[in-house]
């Protein structure tokens, strides 16, 4: 594996994943995309082979993208030797540890391997979740159990609503013992005006050596319908975070190309074209418009579907019963 400072032939940059010691790619191809309705299985196949064969080794996906879809696709995609170049990652809804352990077991199915790199619980959104997650009968000891059966070896988070969920999600795991290896949220030219993930979270990653997935850098899209950025200063503006990677989800070969020719290109930011990025979006971003998952339930798929939760701790609910 390449060092922080090498590239490989298509000229990818790798970066550290945190304290883990693994090398990433500096873009991260995103697994919701690859089963949209406006992409093929031929189309999906061709993108994750073509991205890997040009350097991108990091492969995000979820147990709920696209009722599973979506990983039975790149399961697909990583046969034939792909496998093992690739640093493979999902995330699971459940928050108890028997739905946590249900949804981990069809995600490893799904991907057809035996092994998942990083497995991230999804979705932090709430208050409560952290609290239930680290319940003795909580998905964390789903997760820690699969990470000693061999099963999984990296365990993260991820979420999108509130910077300061996600500081009590690592202020509970760290009442409990635990640090997590990686953190997934928003970080975007948008992001640093408002309810900002960069601003509170990542320096706290940073300092405890978590590797940061950065996400939404331009939130499908509709970042660009504020007419104040273009796609490549969006990637730049995240590539130039202490983010070890930048997941962006690709639906045909020349999006996918714009992302690695970014990446393959991007050289630091100056202090000046950062103070430009943020002075032309500043305005656009201010009530957090053009973020709306932080603002609506609509990116929310566990508010629309609770049952993938799975049930409350049993304390809890004989507590209510006395």
């Amino acid at each position: 594996m390449p060092t922080p400072n090498t590239k490989n032939p298509a000229d990818m940059p790798y970066r550290e994943l945190g304290r883990t010691g693994e090398k990433v790619s500096s873009i991260g191809l995103g697994g919701w995309h690859l089963a949209l309705k406006s992409v093929d299985e031929s189309l999906s196949l061709r993108i994750v082979r073509s991205a890997i064969d040009r350097g991108i080794n990091f492969m995000d996906n979820s147990w709920d993208y696209n009722e599973g879809n979506s990983e039975i696709r790149l399961g697909k995609a990583l046969r034939d030797g792909y496998r093992d170049k690739v640093f493979l990652m999902t995330k699971i809804d459940g928050r108890s540890k028997r739905e946590a352990t249900r949804q981990l077991d069809e995600s490893l199915k799904r991907l057809k391997t035996d092994r998942i790199d990083l497995v991230q619980h999804h979705e932090v959104i709430r208050f409560e979740d952290p609290d239930r997650i680290f319940d003795e009968e909580g998905a964390n000891a789903a997760l820690l159990d699969a990470r000693q059966a061999g099963k999984i070896r990296y365990i993260g988070f991820t979420g999108h609503k509130d910077p300061h969920v996600h500081l009590y999600m690592l202020e509970v795991a760290r009442v409990n013992g635990f640090t997590f290896d990686t953190v997934q949220m928003p970080l975007n030219v948008m992001d640093a005006h408002f309810r900002s993930f960069g601003q509170l979270v990542l320096p706290e990653l940073v300092k405890q050596g978590i590797g940061v997935l950065g996400m939404k850098c331009m939130a499908n899209g509709i970042i660009l319908r504020s007419k104040t950025v273009t796609p490549v200063e969006c990637l730049q503006y995240a590539l130039n975070l202490p983010t070890s990677v930048v997941i962006t989800g690709c639906d045909t070969m020349e999006i996918l190309d714009q992302a690695i020719e970014t990446a393959s290109a991007f050289r630091p930011l100056t202090a000046d074209a950062v103070a430009a990025l943020l002075a032309k979006t500043a305005k656009a971003a201010t009530r957090g418009e053009f973020e709306p998952f932080k603002t609506s339930s609509i990116f929310d798929s566990t508010a629309s579907n609770p049952e993938w939760l799975g049930e409350e701790p049993k304390r809890k609910q004989e507590l209510m019963q006395a």
